[in-house]
C-alpha cells in the first residue's frame, strides 16, 4: 500500500463488506495493527477477531483518532447515530462511505467535514472481483481520491462519477445486480432440472456460462448486443428463447425492475438523510 495507509484505516461497522476491504487490505500487505472496526454486535467482534485477528471495539472512541481514513460500513438507519458518537474523533479524517442512499450533504453535517468519497459497491468484492462507483465532494484532494482507490482495489473494480445523483442509479445496476445474475442462475437451474439435468449439473452449466459470457464480454471491444446477435442465428435454439423472451416483454420489465431499485435508494437518502 501507499505511503498514506502508514496511517491506521477505521471501519465503523464489521459486517461483509467491510470484512472485504479489511481482507484486502491485509492480503496486500497493511498490519493489522493499523485496521480499527467500531462493531457493536459481539458476534460480528469475535469472528473479526477470528478471521483477521483485530480487536474490534464496541463504541466510538479515542482510538479512532489515529485513523487517516474512517470507512462507514454501517447499515443507512444507524449511520447518523453512529456519525454523531465519532465526529469528535474523526474531525481531521477522510471519511469513506459504503452506505446504501444516505447522501453526502448529511454525512457532510453529521461528521462536519467536507472531505467526503460516497461509494456504491457491490458484493462480489467479497471474493475481489467488486464493481463500485465513487462520487467525491469538492473538498476531496486528488491525493484523497488516489488513497480511496488504492483501498477500493482491493475487492475488485471502481470508476468515479461526476453527479452523486448518478449513484441511485449505479446502485440499481450493479449495486443490486449481483441478485440480479443470482436470479437468473436459479432459473436457469430450475429449467435444466426441469429438462431431466440433475441439480449439481443445471447449476454448474449456468454458473460457467454466467462466468465465461461476462469474460467474453469484458474481453471484448464489441457490444453485447453485437455479442448477442452473433451467437443467435435465425431459426436456431439460441433464436428461439430470445424471440421467447422478446414476445414476453423481458427487456421492459428488467428496465422496469431497475427503475424500482433506482427510485428506492431515492428514497432511503430521504428517509434516512438528515
Amino acid at each position: 500500500m501507499s505511503e498514506n495507509t502508514a496511517s491506521a484505516i477505521a471501519f465503523v461497522g464489521g459486517g461483509n463488506m467491510a470484512s472485504a476491504i479489511i481482507g484486502g487490505l491485509i492480503r496486500q500487505g497493511m498490519d493489522a495493527g493499523l485496521i480499527e472496526v467500531v462493531e457493536p454486535f459481539p458476534e460480528a467482534r469475535d469472528r473479526l477477531r477470528a478471521q483477521f485477528g483485530l480487536r474490534a471495539q464496541p463504541e466510538a472512541g479515542p482510538h479512532l483518532r489515529r485513523a487517516g481514513l474512517v470507512v462507514w460500513a454501517v447499515k443507512p438507519q444507524t449511520f447518523k447515530e453512529a456519525a454523531l458518537q465519532s465526529r469528535v474523533h474523526t474531525a481531521s479524517a477522510l471519511h469513506l462511505s459504503v452506505a446504501a442512499g444516505i447522501r453526502s450533504d448529511s454525512i457532510a453535517a453529521w461528521l462536519g467535514t467536507q472531505r467526503i468519497v460516497r461509494s456504491m459497491p457491490n458484493t462480489p468484492a467479497l471474493v475481489g472481483k467488486g464493481m463500485t462507483a465513487l462520487f467525491a465532494r469538492p473538498g476531496v484532494s486528488p491525493e484523497d481520491k488516489s488513497w480511496v482507490e488504492r483501498v477500493i482495489a482491493t475487492t475488485g473494480d471502481s470508476l468515479w462519477v461526476n453527479r452523486e445523483e448518478d449513484l441511485d442509479a449505479v446502485t440499481a445496476l450493479s449495486g443490486s445486480g449481483p441478485a440480479y445474475v443470482f436470479f437468473f442462475l436459479e432459473a436457469m437451474t430450475d429449467a435444466g432440472i426441469d429438462m431431466g439435468l440433475t441439480r449439481e449439473q443445471a447449476h454448474r452449466l449456468a454458473v460457467g456460462t454466467f462466468v465465461g459470457a461476462s469474460e467474453l464480454a469484458r474481453a471484448s471491444d464489441e457490444s453485447p448486443e453485437v455479442l448477442r446477435q452473433r451467437v443467435t442465428s435465425k431459426g436456431g435454439t439460441t433464436y428461439a428463447a430470445i424471440t421467447s423472451m422478446e414476445r414476453d416483454g423481458m427487456k421492459a420489465l428488467f428496465s422496469k425492475a431497475l427503475h424500482a431499485a433506482r427510485d428506492r435508494a431515492k428514497e432511503l437518502g430521504d428517509e434516512f438523510g438528515a
